[in-house]
This record gives C-alpha cells, sequence and structure tokens, in this order.
C-alpha cells in the first residue's frame, strides 16, 4: 500500500502546490476577470488535492485525514514536481507554467479513466474536464502575450527559457508511479508526450514562440528534493494548522 500511497501523494503534491502558487495571485491579477479566474482554477487543483489525500490517507491506514497530509508532513516528505513550485514570476511566467502542467494533466486524466482503481476513475472524471479548461484559459493568454506587444512577447520568451528545465520532469516515472502504472492503476507518464506536444506546438505557433531546446532537465521533486521555494510556500500555507493543532471553524 505505501507504494501505491506515494504515488497518489505525487499527483496531490502537484495539485496542491501549483494551486498554492496560482492562489497567490488572488488579489492582485492584472485584470478584475483574471482575480476571478485565478482563484478558481486554484480551487479546482485544490480540490483534486483534497480527494487525493483523503485516499492516501486511507491507504495508510493510521488513522490520518486529508488535513494531515497537507499540513503536517515537512518539505521533504512532499513529492511535487519541481515546475508547480517555481515561483509566479510576471504574469507570463505564471500563464505558461499553468499551460505546461494542464497540457500534460488533461491526457493523463483522460487516460485515467480507464484506471483499475474507483477512486482515481472518479478523481479524472472531474478533473480532465477542469484541465481542459485550464488549458484553453492559459494558452490564450500565453497567445495574447506571445503575439503581442514587444514587451509581452521578451517576457514571454523569457518564461519560455526560465521553465524549459522543469518540464521533462512530468514525463519521469518514480519507482512508486512505475509499480500503479503497471498495475494499471495510474496511465504511464511517458505515454502523454505526444498529446503534450501537440498542444504546446500548435499553441506555440500561435503565438510566435519556439520551444526551448537542449536545455538540462531538472528533477528531484518525486524523491523530496526541492528548491527553497517550497519551504516558503509550506510555512505560509501550514502556519496556522500548526500554530493551531486541532482547530476547527
Amino acid at each position: 500500500m505505501m507504494i501505491l500511497q506515494n504515488a497518489i501523494l505525487e499527483l496531490a503534491d502537484d495539485n496542491l502546490i501549483l494551486g498554492h502558487r496560482v492562489s497567490e495571485w488572488c488579489g492582485h491579477a492584472p485584470i478584475l476577470e483574471e482575480d476571478l479566474a485565478m482563484p478558481n482554477m486554484s480551487l479546482d487543483m485544490i480540490g483534486t488535492a483534497r480527494t487525493l489525500y483523503a485516499y492516501a490517507a486511507h491507504l495508510e491506514n493510521k488513522g490520518q485525514t486529508e488535513d494531515d497530509m497537507a499540513y503536517l508532513r515537512d518539505e521533504r516528505e512532499y513529492l511535487n514536481c519541481l515546475l508547480v513550485e517555481r515561483p509566479n514570476g510576471d504574469f507570463a511566467t505564471t500563464m505558461l507554467r499553468q499551460l505546461y502542467f494542464a497540457a500534460f494533466m488533461e491526457p493523463y486524466w483522460q487516460a485515467a479513466l480507464n484506471s483499475t482503481d474507483d477512486v482515481v476513475r472518479g478523481v479524472a472524471g472531474k478533473a480532465a474536464k477542469e484541465m481542459a479548461y485550464h488549458i484553453r484559459h492559459a494558452g490564450e493568454w500565453v497567445i495574447r502575450l506571445g503575439d503581442g506587444t514587444d514587451e509581452s512577447a521578451r517576457r514571454m520568451k523569457t518564461a519560455v527559457t526560465d521553465l524549459a528545465p522543469y518540464v521533462d520532469e512530468l514525463f519521469q516515472s518514480s519507482a512508486a508511479a512505475k509499480a500503479a502504472e503497471d498495475a494499471g492503476i495510474l496511465p504511464v507518464r511517458a505515454d502523454m508526450r505526444a498529446a503534450w506536444d501537440k498542444t504546446i506546438n500548435h499553441i506555440f505557433g500561435l503565438a510566435m514562440l519556439n520551444p526551448q531546446e537542449d536545455t538540462f532537465a531538472q528533477s528531484g521533486g518525486r524523491q523530496g528534493l526541492h528548491g527553497e521555494g517550497l519551504g516558503h510556500i509550506l510555512a505560509v500555507m501550514q502556519s496556522i494548522n500548526r500554530a493551531h493543532p486541532g482547530a476547527v471553524w
């Protein structure tokens, strides 16, 4: 069960950490429409994380809850990929990061509809639709900025360069994920590459962007090796729960 639990935690951590990152734009987005859209995208991912954390706690079978999984683990126990913890940067970086993640997760959840696991299928049914919207929303911004003014195009090209080292980790399967894939519980991560490439190449073509090539691939997130940004995220996100353990509304 521990192997499956870790595979589920990888997915949960990806969604929670990116959901928190996107939520940091609330009240700071460039236009009112985005101040509404971005928290809603954040809630999509946090909702997915909640279900997955509850399932991981059930698999561990030690009386833990989804809150224990989210708030009472230390930095090295988080198994999210490095892409989702990258700083928001400017709006171009945030939108490109969201596009990269959603372009992977949409075909991933579509494939997970054929999982042998009831919980995974249930999560996939909802999450696949949400990720399709995230692709559309983030993709429209990538196009608008990439094919916009000289300044917006410069910022989007910088985002492509800055995020390129963190893309390949999306397609790498840890030992836990590989075991879940072999059992038919989770889709094979590497199999999502063709769909991801198709989505990104289409949007980049409209945005007048070129994918960054020959970039050293950063990894380690699945082994609990993270940048300093994750520690800051967890310090903020976990502060209330750790200061008032067991508190309820």
